[in-house]
């Protein structure tokens, strides 16, 4: 593809040649989106996103609701999504998501607009010390130097941008923050600085480069164990291709003849067809004392980190079996200190270097047989339970969603009904989740970014409290592109406290722990033009999410006893786990 650089370049004055080259640079790098909230001191890059065509430039007032608007934009993408900001405290707003970025390997490239050095230290207005602001938050840090109509210094920016996105993908994708003053004039007046350089700057100046080509490693990849009581542990992960990642685990587990655990945020609750020995309630086999000494593995191969579950970690930190871990990543992948091993290869090359040999399926085989009486008990009490229990929703999404929704899921209570009670489908769904620090923080935001880079219309189930901590991200409705149905469980409090032992202490716990917010969400849609809909009963939830509209977000809330729930999953769980063996 011709990219008309000599169009796009905006030679007004020096700061708006500047801005245009480093938007060039990102196009003809393959970025394409732009999250950007208002401000002077960042003005000659807004303008420049905002005249070229090859960006797609989109504005949110409220610095933390865009970074997580962002975030969500590159999970749903795959690329890398750019921050813009003012000086002064607006960056200090992308904390969190810079976080949640590095933590969950999501690309982003936060560039900070800032005063020009004889502004800062005397006092100035909006002038804080930027310099390396998310600290060792991100893959890479540079500030840039002051624009300057300089040929060697235009060299010099193309470079630097085209290493920064590259740092945003390679060697683990993550948040880069680039800082870069301005002086006056901010906005893209003519006067004469940069004319000069018309002839000097055309096609040849940006022709070599490219979109980034993420290299994967998997030099030398040793060859597994051959042992007969093999397990396969897949954990919270979002390959580009999520069909084909489910097809190379199932590959790795023809292959071994072993069993694969699928955390609910693994593509293979979504894509697993009948006969695919993939176990999805490990999370009660494992509360069965039994079967924690019957199913003891002699080695775990961990696919993309531990699953969510904590009962399951707590199992596999006893057995203490050898395990290797398989990650392209350079960071430390295991939380339990185990007898680990990592591998860097990715899960395609693993199963293509394992050659065939003979194979055991008996402890497959017990898996699958303990798996499959969980499972029908389990769909049994649910279709039972009459009343508005608030796991239901995520087994009814499961159910009931059109193939390949984009699902994004709310932290604390949300996700881990997901993990108990999501079954494994064939449907496609791809399910999100800010897993890297596990807050709540942007949940609305990050889904409506979700949202806007798919296409097919998206789900987000949240808690209230997760929807309330993000009100903000309701600024971006009219602004979003797609469709977004929220699916509030709407509990009157945090859930999740529910289940830990400072629920006995009362009178504080209410106040402090679960902190019920009395809000009325049909009112609050109302205020941001955001349809509401109380849901009746589950007939009427499953009609509802059976067909999703194509445009616009809507609110379908879901009012739920906290308690009666809370103790209802406890016994549920504890119950089924009973049964096998």
């Amino acid at each position: 593809m011709k990219h008309p650089a000599t169009t796009a370049l905006d030679f007004r004055n020096t700061n708006s040649l500047w801005g245009s080259v480093l938007v060039e640079t990102l196009v003809r790098l393959g970025v394409t989106h732009a999250v950007i909230s208002p401000g002077s001191r960042s003005t000659p890059l807004t303008m420049a996103f905002a005249r070229h065509s090859g960006i797609e430039a989109i504005p949110v007032l409220d610095e933390r609701s865009a970074a997580f608007f962002a975030l969500g934009l590159a999970r749903s993408t795959h690329r890398p999504v750019v921050l813009l900001c003012t000086s002064g405290t607006a960056g200090a707003n992308y904390f969190s998501a810079v976080i949640e970025a590095q933590e969950s390997g999501v690309p982003l490239l936060v560039i900070t607009a800032d005063r020009p050095p004889e502004m800062r230290e005397c006092r100035s207005g909006q002038t804080i010390d930027q310099q390396k602001l998310f600290g060792d938050h991100v893959n890479f840090y540079h500030e840039l130097a002051l624009p300057e109509t300089s040929l060697r210094l235009l060299r010099y920016l193309r470079q630097t941008v085209a290493h920064a996105v590259e740092r945003t993908q390679w060697p683990v994708a993550g948040p880069v923050q680039l800082n870069a003053p301005f002086r006056d004039p901010l906005p893209p007046v003519e006067d004469g600085t940069a004319a000069a350089l018309k002839k000097k700057i055309g096609e040849s100046f940006f022709a070599h480069l490219v979109r980034i080509a993420v290299v994967q490693g998997g030099t030398g990849i040793p060859e597994l164990p051959q042992v007969k009581r093999g397990l396969i542990v897949t954990g919270p992960v979002q390959p580009l291709d999520p069909g084909q990642f489910a097809l190379m685990v199932e590959l790795l587990a023809l292959k071994t003849g072993w069993p694969v655990l699928a955390d609910s945020l693994s593509p293979l609750r979504s894509y697993s067809a009948p006969g695919q020995p993939f176990i999805t309630n490990y999370d009660v086999l494992a509360r069965n004392e039994k079967l924690r000494k019957t199913l003891q593995p002699e080695f775990v191969l961990c696919l993309g980190g531990w699953p969510i579950s904590k009962t399951l970690r707590a199992w596999l930190e006893e057995c203490d079996a050898p395990t290797w871990i398989i990650s392209e990543s350079d960071h430390n992948q295991d939380a339990l200190h185990g007898r680990s091993k990592t591998v860097h290869a990715s899960v395609e090359q693993l199963a293509e270097s394992l050659p065939e040999r003979e194979i055991d399926i008996t402890y497959c085989t017990d898996w699958a047989c303990a798996e499959a009486m969980v499972r029908a008990a389990l769909d049994k009490k649910l279709a039972n339970a009459k009343w508005m229990f608030e796991g239901k929703a995520a087994w009814l999404l499961a159910a009931s969603l059109p193939p390949r929704t984009p699902v994004f899921v709310a932290n604390s209570m949300p996700v881990r009904d997901l993990e108990y009670f999501w079954p494994a489908n064939n449907c496609g769904h791809a399910i999100y989740c800010n897993r890297g620090a596990n807050g709540i923080d942007g949940t609305l935001s990050t889904a409506l970014g979700v949202a806007h880079g798919s296409d097919q219309p998206a789900v987000l189930l949240t808690g209230d409290l997760a929807l309330l901590h993000d009100t903000n991200g309701f600024l971006s409705v009219a602004k979003g592109k797609g469709s977004l149905t929220i699916v509030l469980i709407n509990n009157n409090g945090g859930g999740i406290f529910e289940h830990l032992p400072v629920a006995q202490e009362n009178p504080h716990f209410e106040a402090f722990f679960a902190t019920p917010q009395r809000v009325d969400f049909k009112k609050l849609g109302a205020a941001y033009g955001v349809a509401h809909t109380l849901v009746r009963d589950w007939k009427h939830f499953a009609a509802l999410i059976a067909k999703l509209p194509k445009h616009g977000v809507r609110i379908l809330e879901v009012r739920t006893d906290r308690k009666r729930d809370a103790a209802f999953r406890k016994a549920l769980l504890a119950e089924v786990a009973k049964l096998p063996g």
